[in-house]
């Protein structure tokens, strides 16, 4: 069994307002060591489980998936791979 993975970020142009919120919350909560992170973006991931190995097909729809339904790519960006 492998699973198509498609990860789904705001383009770097684009501001993350909960990204921003979780950078100034992790020094408060004692992630101290993470107070010196420039930056923490946020993101989607959905993972398609399918059965032997993916086909181009299957490829194919995943990133039609991934353009016109699971992300919005006039602010974000996407990746499809795959896992076994």
């Amino acid at each position: 069994m492998a699973k198509i993975i498609v990860e789904v970020m705001l383009k770097p142009e684009i501001l993350d307002p909960q990204g921003q919120a979780v950078a100034s919350a992790l020094p408060r909560l004692g992630f101290t060591s993470l107070k010196a992170a420039t930056s923490v973006r946020q993101g989607k991931r959905f993972e398609i489980e399918i059965q032997g190995d993916p086909t181009p097909t299957q490829l194919a729809e995943a990133e039609q998936a991934a353009q016109s339904l699971l992300s919005n790519p006039v602010i974000e960006t996407y990746i499809v791979k795959v896992e076994k």
